[in-house]
Formats: C-alpha cells, structure tokens, sequence
C-alpha cells in the first residue's frame, strides 16, 4: 500500500455512558492495552501519511494516549459527520485516500482495512467504500442498501429504518474509506434532518451518488473483527475474542498450551517455538520467553525476559525487570523483581528476590529474601557464581555475597562475604536439659494440676 496516500481518522469523542466510568470508553484495555492503542496499532501498520485521533475538548487523558498521533478536537459533537469535518485543517491539502476507523473497535486487521482502501483505489469513479457485514439479528446496526449492479446506494441508520429496511441483514460495520478529493465538499452538504439530530457520515453515499459518484461495499471475512465496545459486557467479550485469536496464533507458531483457555496473554507477549506453557499461567506487558523455556502452571509473568530452557513456576511470579538465564529455575511461590538470574541459578522455594544480581549456578534456599528496602530506598544484593544461599536466609541489601560462598541456613547477613568463604550469622543457640519438663510441670502446678477445662 502506497503510504503516502492514505489518511486514517480515528473516532474517539463518545462518552461512553454505557461503560459506567470516569475513564473514556476507549481507554478502558483489553489484554494490556488500551482500546484505542489497538486501533492505533492496526492504523500504524498501514503506514499512513497522515494520521489523527478525534476527541472531545475535555480528552486530554485520550489526547496523551494516542500520541504520537495526531489530535483533532470536535467541539459539541453532533454525529460521525461532524466529526470527520472537524479534520478539515487536518487534511489541509490532503488528496488521497481517508480511512475512518472507531477508537472503541480493537480487533480489526490490517489485512481487512488494506482490501477496502484497495477496493476504493480499484474503482476510478469510487467516492466511498465500506467494511460491511451479515447478521442475523442487525439490530442498532445501520443498513446497507445495494443495488443489482453490487452497488452500494444508501445507508439507513436503525433509527431511520422502514419496516423492510429495517429486515436486511447487510450492516454497516462504520468503517469507511472516502477519496480525499472530494471528502469535505461532501461533508458541506450533511443535513442533520434525521432522527438524532445529527451529522451522518453514512450519508456521503446519497451524496456521492447524487454526484456520479460510485460507492461499493466490502464484506468482512471474519464479523468478528468488527465487534465494538459499549458496556463491560462488550469489553468481555472482545477480551475473549482476542485472547482466542492470540492462543491460536501460538499454537500455529509452536508453541504448547496445555489448557488454553486457562492461558491469558497480553498485546506484546512473545513466545518462542517449543515453549511450553501449563494451565492458568497469566501474561502481563511486557514478556518475551525464549524457545524450549517452560512455564508452570499458576505463574504471572509481567515486564520480564526468560532465557532458552529456563523452568518458571508452578505459582512463580515474575515482576518487572526479572530475567531469567539460560536453564535457571523459579519454583513455587517464589517473587522476582528488577533481579537477574544467571544462566543455572535456582530459587525453587518460597523466596523473594529484588533488587539483586544472582551469579551463574547459585543455589538460593527455600525461605531466602533480599531486604532490599529501607523505608526510603532500594538497595542491591549481588550473589556470586556458584554461591549456595542456605534456607531461611535475610540478606540485608547493599550486600555481595562471593562467588562459591556458602551462606549458613537462617542467617541474617548484613556484611560483604568474600569469595570461597563461609558465613553464618545467627545467634548462639543453648540448650538446656531437662528444661521444658520443668516448665510444664510448673504451668501445670499454677493451674491446679487440671486442665480437662480448657479448650485446645
């Protein structure tokens, strides 16, 4: 697709009432991003000219979302229509063709939206085309109206609709591709005499025909695509739709999903082929995972890298700034954040580790934290290669324990320990024989020798 002749417009202003919240509806996220950074990464893959969201003048919070796209502000919007012309300064010169696309429809594809533009740049007398679609039950959906020739010769909002407009199945998905050249003449020609009281963009098709202008109507291979978000209920449902789509995808690239559905990914998750991947295993931003690396079940990884054969889980989580070395091991209800685990280290039991660099093939024990705050700041924790961290362990950040070392179990180390040596920091321990016979026999004895009254 030739770049430099394509303008896209995402529509962006509607209140979203339907959502029930203080954030815009398209800012509310689907697999970690939000709904317009979707549409935005569909419209960038198009590699537009000239791209622009439009907004209403109190979506400040939309505006800085969507940079670094453009920002058109649509003051007291009043329809599609309306809102197209506000990109008159915009497009200022512009004379290709503009694809307007809805902030709220995150999982339409850059193949669909290239076959509609291509579909227009097709047609020499084309003025307008649009993604349509069948349904069984069109409900709200505009109609699509054509004629024998496999025109397109109308758009009929819901609203507008006769009692036989109203039965067609062929239905308006909103996304529209106009030539550039004759756009906003057009746009000077929309009457709000309708229903709502508004400018309808779907009204360009009379308006190119009145011209001699063609329209055509381009179907959409997956309906899918086209679900939109207007309450929680919808975002629930585009959730799962691409969550679906995303699973898919994995299996085809190679990769193992024990249980799928149980897997959920976010917009940038990478996985290698041969990785493997058990059930209930979440995904947040930020993840890559290389290949033969596997991912226990019950894990949570967010803003982190896993090396080639790496063993993560089961109920492991993975924080921001974790990485993983090659063949090193996370286990159960172990926490790793900002750390790097070298190629072979392990940490396989109910440890926290932050704020730390863990050398190649250390062994952490079972219970080992990295006191890495103070109340005021972060301190690091360097364990060297090979060291052997013992059970229960405090270490004390800032603190570099040596290469080979062996940390005692149920130390509390808040000095440097030097390579090949040996630390224990624990107190004394006493024993006294004999002892806790007495002390019974004396709690016994203050109680009267009875204790068949009380409750254990």
């Amino acid at each position: 697709m030739a770049a430099s002749s394509l303008a896209v417009l995402v529509l962006a202003a509607g209140a979203g009432t339907r959502m029930k919240s203080g954030r815009p509806k398209v800012l509310h996220e689907i697999a970690g991003a939000s709904l317009i950074a979707h549409v935005l990464a569909t419209a960038q893959a198009l590699a537009p000219e000239r791209l622009a969201v439009v907004t209403a003048a109190h979506m400040s919070d939309v505006r800085a979302a969507a940079a670094p796209a453009g920002s058109v502000i649509q003051d007291s919007p009043r329809g599609t229509g309306h809102a197209v012309l506000a990109a008159r300064d915009f497009l200022d010169g512009f004379r290709g063709e503009v694809l307007v696309l809805f902030g709220d429809t995150p999982l339409l594809m850059p193949r669909t939206l290239e076959n509609l533009v291509a579909t227009l740049r097709g047609d020499e007398s084309g003025a307008v085309a649009v993604l349509g679609m069948e349904l069984d039950e069109p409900g709200a959906y505009g109609r699509l109206v054509t004629g024998d020739d496999g025109g397109l010769h109308a758009i009929i909002e819901a609203k507008d609709a006769s009692p036989e407009e109203a039965r067609i199945r062929l239905c308006n998905s909103g996304v529209m591709a106009f030539d550039g050249s004759v756009l906003f003449d057009y746009l000077a020609k929309l009457s709000d005499d309708n229903a709502k009281g508004e400018y309808y963009l779907t009204d360009l098709v009379a308006i190119a025909r009145a011209a001699g202008r063609t329209c055509r109507v381009v179907m959409a291979e997956d309906p899918e695509e086209l679900l939109g978000v207007n309450s929680r209920a919808d975002l629930a449902l585009v959730e799962s739709v691409w969550q679906w789509r995303r699973r898919g995808e994995c299996l085809s690239d190679g990769v193992t999903l024990t249980d799928p559905a149980s897997v959920f990914f976010s917009f940038d998750t990478e996985l290698a082929a041969d990785v493997s991947v058990e059930p209930h295993v979440v995904f947040g931003p930020g993840v890559s995972v290389a290949e033969g690396a596997r991912i226990r079940a019950f894990s949570h990884l967010e803003g982190a890298r896993v090396a080639a054969g790496a063993v993560i889980g089961p109920y492991a989580r993975l924080r921001p700034g974790a990485v993983i070395g090659q063949g090193a091991r996370v286990g159960n209800f172990v926490e790793v954040k900002n750390a790097e685990l070298q190629a072979g280290a392990k940490a396989n039991h109910l440890s926290y580790i932050g704020d730390a660099e863990i050398g190649a093939n250390a062994n952490i024990g079972a219970g080992t934290i990295t006191c890495n705050y103070d109340g005021f700041g972060k301190s690091k924790t360097v364990i060297g290669a090979g060291a052997f961290i013992g059970s229960n362990t405090a270490l004390v950040a800032p603190v570099t324990i040596g290469r080979n070392t062996i940390v005692g179990a149920g130390s509390v180390v808040t000095k440097d320990v030097p390579d090949d040596a040996l630390a224990v920091a624990r107190g004394q321990q006493k024993t006294f024989p004999d002892k806790a016979r007495q002390i019974r026999a004396e709690k016994t004895a203050g109680r009267g020798g009875n204790r068949g009254d009380e409750t254990e």
